[in-house]
């Protein structure tokens, strides 16, 4: 009987050993799955970041280039109505 109890003892211990372990390794599971989901996040809205840096920079250079036309044709402008009035 004594050797029953300690066997059922240790049979119930090791049961527990393995409930624990699988836990842990769920949760370790479940923390890397939401680890890669995080960093899925992260690059996906770096990407976007960068197209938007990217449309950002284009939309700032046209109007870089608009304006630096408008300068010069004004100047142009100026210049005709300079070498008119010397006529």
């Amino acid at each position: 009987m004594k050797h029953l109890f300690i066997t059922l003892l240790a049979a119930s211990v090791f049961i527990g050993c393995d409930k624990q372990k699988a836990a842990i390794e769920d949760n370790k599971d479940a923390t890397q799955k939401a680890m890669d989901d995080q960093k899925k996040a992260v690059d996906a809205a770096a990407k976007e970041a960068k197209k938007q840096v990217e449309y950002n920079k284009d939309a700032t250079q046209a109007q870089i280039d608009a304006e630096k036309k408008k300068v010069e044709a004004q100047a142009e402008a100026d210049k005709a109505k300079v070498d008119a009035a010397k006529k």
